[in-house]
């Protein structure tokens, strides 16, 4: 049966294929397996092995793309169970909304900071290799509120936290990001941090994490208690050219 993570994984088999100007039967021919065990992968209904995914690189000269994104899809221990679908709808979203309380939104993170968070080398690789949302042709639009306090929790050294500021200030001129920083304040129907990811066809995936584990649910109810409880929190935070000139006093901070 297929899965979101085979079907991603199938979709970027497809485009890779197409973009090297190969058929189903021209690569099958080139690895050599059948067409109908091309198609399979391709329409998600079976899951490959990492091998495969190698042979498929060296077949339509992607590099490690595909062994890369069967790292990311298919090995299971690349995210625990609770987070697992919450990437996947992440990286094919249209609009991407959070608000984060403790930490610098993932997708905005610097390299240094991420590694300066308790993290293992897997953890960091699949991190890094989420932000490619940012950069692709059509990338989302995101609306992200911080928590003050997240500019002042020391991650790392001060040149970690200064050069994140920095870089937070870079996000914010994009034209596709609202960044927003929230005073410190109780937010009414807010327990703490979380990420919405909206797909091109409207459907929704939430994730809200949590000490020991956490929660990813495509529940309507859950989502639209949060959509409503986002929007206020927008209309408290400081607006987009106050949060830029409170980020310009973190870097002065940070120097």
């Amino acid at each position: 049966m297929p899965t979101r993570q085979t079907i991603a994984f199938g979709l970027e088999l497809a485009r890779l294929r197409e973009d090297a100007g190969l058929s189903r039967l021209e690569l099958a021919k080139r690895i050599p397996v059948t067409r109908s065990y091309i198609g399979q992968v391709e329409n998600g209904t079976t899951r490959c092995r990492r091998e495969f995914a190698g042979q498929l690189d060296k077949a339509i000269d992607s590099g490690t793309a595909m062994v890369d994104a069967w790292d990311d899809l298919l090995k299971s221990s690349r995210y625990p169970p609770w987070f697992a679908d919450y990437p996947l709808a992440e990286g094919t979203a249209s609009l991407l909304r959070a608000y984060e309380t403790m930490f610098v939104y993932g997708l905005f993170q610097t390299e240094a900071y991420i590694r300066a968070l308790p993290l293992d080398d897997a953890a960091v690789e699949g991190r890094l290799r989420r932000q490619a949302v940012l950069e692709r042709e059509n990338p989302p639009m995101l609306s992200i509120v911080l928590a003050e306090n997240v500019l002042w929790t020391r991650v790392g050294s001060t040149v970690v936290m200064r050069e994140q500021c920095e870089h937070l200030l870079a996000m914010s001129e994009r034209e596709n990001i609202t960044l927003q920083i929230a005073p410190t304040a109780y937010y009414r129907g807010l327990e703490g941090p979380f990420n919405l990811a909206t797909q091109p066809n409207g459907d929704e995936l939430l994730h809200m994490p949590a000490a020991r584990g956490g929660i990813t649910t495509g529940d309507r109810e859950d989502i639209l208690h949060m959509v409503g409880a986002f929007s206020a929190l927008q209309a408290h935070a400081l607006s987009v050219d106050d949060s830029r000139e409170f980020l310009r006093k973190a870097v002065v901070r940070w120097t």
